[in-house]
C-alpha cells in the first residue's frame, strides 16, 4: 500500500509525516554510540536518563517493527494470534516507557539548571520527527506518548484522555484542516466523524433563522437561565416532541432538560446521575458512546455482539433480539460486572435499522425484568426518508413497562443539520433523574440567544411539515440511490434500511485474508485518497470488513468522492493481484 498522499498544496507527503500523525516522542535521538552536543557529565541525572529512555524507545519499537513485519499478512489464525499477544506486549511495554519518560520530564523541567539540556534535545529534532514504520492494524503509538508531552504535569487521568482523544479523532482533525471547496479545494477529504447532512438543506434553515422574528435580544436573553433550559424552548420542545413522536397524552415540560451537546453531555450527565456502572450496548454502535463513557463518567459498555449472516436466528443482518441481549447479560454477570443499563439508537446507526414498535417493547420489557434503565437515542427519528417505513418513537407507547427507567434524547443536530447549535434535549418520566441531569446544565447550558431562535425555529411546523421534512427526504433519498446504485455495480453488499445518513457497506471481499489487520490498511488506503470512512473495528462490529459510508452529501462531492471509492477498491485488489503473482514466482 503507498503511503502517500497529496498535501494541501498538491505535493506528494508521507502519511506518517503529516501533523496529525506526527508523534513528538516517537523520535529518532541521537544512537548511544555518539556523542550529543553536550557531555553527560555537565548535565544532570534526570536529563541522562531522559535520553536514555528516548533511546530505548525507539529501540524497543524498531524491535517491535522487525518482530511482526515479515509475517503480518500470515494467514494463520494461529499466527494472527501470535502477533496480536506481541502487539499487546509492545502497548504495556510502550505505556510503561511512557509514564517513565513522563517522570524524568517532569524532574527535569523544574531544575532550572536542566533548561540548557532539555532545550538541546528540543533543537535536535527529538520530539519532533514522526514514528517507525508500523503495519497497518498495530496500534499508533503515536497517542500515548503524545499525551505524556501535553504537559508534564498531567495526571494520569490527563494522560489517558488525552490520548483516547488523540486516538479517536485524528482523522477528524484532518478533515477539518482539509475542507472540500468546489473551486479552492476540489481535492475533497469526504468526511464521515460527524454526520450532519451537507446536501444543501442548511439552505432552508438557514433562511429560516435569518428571519426578522428569529432575532431578539432581550436583557432576559443575556443573563443565566434555568439550568434545565429556558422555561420558553422546554414548553416549545415538550410540544414538539408530543407532535412529531406521536405521544399519547402531551409531555411535560418539567420532564425536559437540555444539556448542551447531544449524546456527549446527556449520555455523561444521565449515566453519572443513575450510577456508573456497566450499559448493554448492541453491536455495531456509534463510537461516540465509547468516547463519551470514557471521557467523564467511566462507564463501561458491554457489548451484545449482532452478527451479519442469515440463520434460523437472524431473519436479517445485525437482528437484535432479546435472546442476544439475555446472553449478553449473562456474560456481563458472570465477569462480575454490574449492569445498571441499556443504551439504544432508534434509528440505529450505523444501520439503520427503525425499531417496530413491538421489538421496542420487547426490549423494554426484557429491561424491565432485569430492572435496566433504558436510554433511547432518537436522534435521526426525522431522517426516515423511505416512505414505506414507519418510525415508533419510544414515547409514543402508551403504556411503557417501565416509565421511571426510561429516557429519551433527541437534538435538532442530525434532522436539522445545524450540530454547531449544540442542542438537545432529554425526556424522562422519572423527576429525580430530570433533577438530577439539570444540574449539569451549568457546564453544559447554551446561550439564552440561541435559545430563542430554536424555539422559534420549532414552532413554525408549516415550514417544517411542507417545507423542509419534504425537501430532506427526498435529497436523501436521491443521494441514497446513487450511491446505492455504484454499490450494487460493484457488487458490494450493504444494509438498507431507509433511514438515517449512511449506509452500512460490507468490504469482507477486498480483505486478503479478512482480519481488522487488513480492514485498518483498507482503512489507511482510504484516507490516502481523501476518503474518510469509519470502520467496523471503531463500532465494535464482531467481525472485519464493514465500514460506514455517508451520503448525506451534495452531488459533485457525492460523485468525486464514489469515484475515489471506486479506484481505492481496484487499487486494493490490483496490488493484491500483484502480491500472488510475485509470490508464485518465488515458488
Amino acid at each position: 500500500m503507498s503511503d502517500n498522499r497529496e498535501a494541501g498544496d498538491g505535493k506528494p507527503r508521507n502519511i506518517e509525516t503529516q501533523d496529525y500523525m506526527s508523534n513528538p516522542l516517537d523520535a529518532d535521538p541521537t544512537p548511544c554510540n555518539q556523542k550529543s552536543g553536550m557531555d553527560f557529565r555537565d548535565r544532570g541525572i534526570y536529563a541522562q536518563l531522559l535520553e536514555l529512555m528516548l533511546n530505548l524507545q525507539q529501540t524497543i519499537g524498531d524491535h517491535f517493527v522487525k518482530l511482526t513485519t515479515r509475517q503480518w499478512q500470515a494467514q494463520s489464525p494461529e499466527e494472527a494470534n501470535r502477533i496480536q499477544v506481541v502487539r499487546e506486549q509492545e502497548d504495556v511495554i510502550n505505556h510503561t516507557v511512557c509514564q517513565v519518560i513522563s517522570l524524568l520530564w517532569t524532574e527535569a523541567a523544574a531544575d532550572q539548571r536542566l533548561q540548557e539540556s532539555l532545550h538541546s534535545l528540543n533543537s535536535r529534532g527529538v520530539w519532533k520527527k514522526s514514528p517507525s514504520p508500523r503495519q497497518p492494524d498495530q496500534p499508533v503509538r503515536q497517542s500515548s506518548f503524545q499525551a505524556s508531552f501535553v504537559s508534564h504535569v498531567l495526571s494520569n487521568r490527563g494522560v489517558d484522555i488525552s490520548d483516547f482523544y488523540q486516538s479517536h479523532f485524528q482523522d477528524y482533525d484532518a478533515y477539518q484542516q482539509d475542507k472540500y471547496h468546489e473551486e479552492k479545494n476540489p481535492l475533497v477529504r469526504m468526511r464521515d466523524s460527524l454526520e450532519s447532512p451537507s446536501l444543501g438543506f442548511t439552505d432552508s434553515v438557514c433562511q429560516q433563522l435569518c428571519q426578522n422574528d428569529m432575532n431578539c435580544i432581550e436583557e432576559d436573553l443575556l443573563q443565566y437561565s434555568d439550568w434545565r433550559g429556558h422555561p420558553l424552548l422546554r414548553e416549545e420542545v415538550a410540544r414538539f416532541l408530543s407532535y412529531y413522536c406521536r405521544a399519547p397524552t402531551r409531555l411535560d415540560p418539567e420532564n425536559v432538560s437540555q444539556p448542551r451537546g447531544g449524546l456527549y453531555s446527556w449520555g455523561t450527565s444521565l449515566c453519572l446521575s443513575v450510577l456508573p456502572e456497566t450499559f448493554l450496548v448492541p453491536t455495531p454502535f456509534h463510537g461516540g458512546f465509547t468516547f463519551v463513557s470514557h471521557l467523564y463518567a467511566k462507564v463501561e459498555l458491554f457489548p451484545a455482539h449482532l452478527e451479519s449472516e442469515i440463520t434460523d436466528e437472524n431473519s436479517e443482518p445485525f437482528q437484535l433480539t432479546v435472546d442476544k441481549l439475555e446472553k449478553a447479560l449473562l456474560e456481563a454477570r458472570q465477569k462480575e460486572k454490574k449492569v445498571r443499563g441499556l443504551v439504544l439508537t432508534n434509528p440505529q446507526n450505523p444501520l439503520g435499522v427503525v425499531y417496530s414498535q413491538d421489538s421496542l417493547m420487547e426490549y423494554l420489557e426484557f429491561a424491565k425484568r432485569h430492572n435496566l434503565h433504558v436510554i433511547i437515542d432518537e436522534i435521526y427519528m426525522l431522517s426516515v426518508f423511505d416512505e414505506s417505513i414507519k418510525f415508533h418513537s419510544v414515547m409514543s407507547i402508551e403504556r411503557l413497562p417501565d416509565p421511571d427507567r426510561t429516557h429519551v434524547i433527541w437534538g435538532t443536530s442530525k434532522d436539522f443539520g445545524i450540530s454547531g447549535f449544540r442542542f438537545s434535549a432529554l425526556y424522562t418520566h422519572n423527576k429525580e433523574v430530570a433533577s438530577a441531569v439539570s444540574v449539569f446544565g451549568y457546564l453544559h447550558g447554551i446561550s439564552g440567544i440561541t435559545q430563542y431562535k430554536l424555539c422559534r425555529l420549532l414552532q413554525d411546523r408549516e415550514w417544517i411539515d411542507t417545507v423542509y421534512l419534504p425537501a430532506n427526504h427526498s435529497r436523501l433519498r436521491t443521494a441514497h440511490k446513487y450511491v446505492t446504485k455504484k454499490l450494487r455495480a460493484l457488487k458490494i453488499p450493504f444494509v438498507n434500511h431507509g433511514s438515517g445518513l449512511y449506509i452500512w457497506v460490507n468490504l469482507q471481499s477486498y480483505l486478503k485474508p479478512c482480519t481488522f489487520e487488513e480492514e485498518r490498511a483498507l482503512h489507511r488506503r482510504f484516507l490516502d485518497n481523501k476518503l474518510m470512512l469509519s470502520r467496523g473495528k471503531s463500532y465494535m462490529c464482531k467481525e472485519p470488513g464493514w465500514f460506514r459510508i455517508i451520503f448525506a452529501e451534495n452531488h459533485v462531492p457525492l460523485k468525486l468522492a464514489m469515484h475515489r471509492f471506486k479506484h481505492v477498491l481496484e487499487e486494493q485488489n490490483y496490488d493484491w493481484m500483484v502480491k500472488q503473482l510475485e509470490e508464485a514466482m518465488m515458488e
